[in-house]
């Protein structure tokens, strides 16, 4: 069946725009994440399992870890937080850092 190249557009800016709308359907929020001597990588390899982060880096400083975390819209974070993350043996103790806006150019 033929499609007007007027409908085709439409309905790839009516896709666009539920993909950008999904954006806004999440918080985000970094976790520094402090391990047990020795566990860091146990940990690592936890969440990655777990596939509830976005982006996950090994850091210097107080903290072990650094994880990106976006948390559907209408979650509760703090429980969202526990249920996922914080029952990951060898986590000695995180530090969540809520974003509001995003800057780009």
């Amino acid at each position: 069946m033929f499609h007007s190249y007027e409908n085709y557009t439409d309905k790839l800016f009516s896709i666009s725009l539920l993909v950008l709308g999904e954006t806004n359907m999440t918080t985000t929020l970094f976790v520094q994440i402090r391990c047990k001597p020795g566990t860091a990588y146990n940990v690592a390899d936890e969440i990655g399992l777990r596939e509830i982060h976005s982006e996950l880096y090994s850091i210097s400083g107080d903290f072990d870890l650094l994880l990106k975390l976006r948390v559907p819209s209408g979650e509760d974070i703090g429980r969202y937080i526990n249920d996922n993350l914080l029952n990951i043996e060898g986590i000695e103790r995180t530090n969540t850092i809520q974003t509001y806006k995003v800057f780009t150019r």
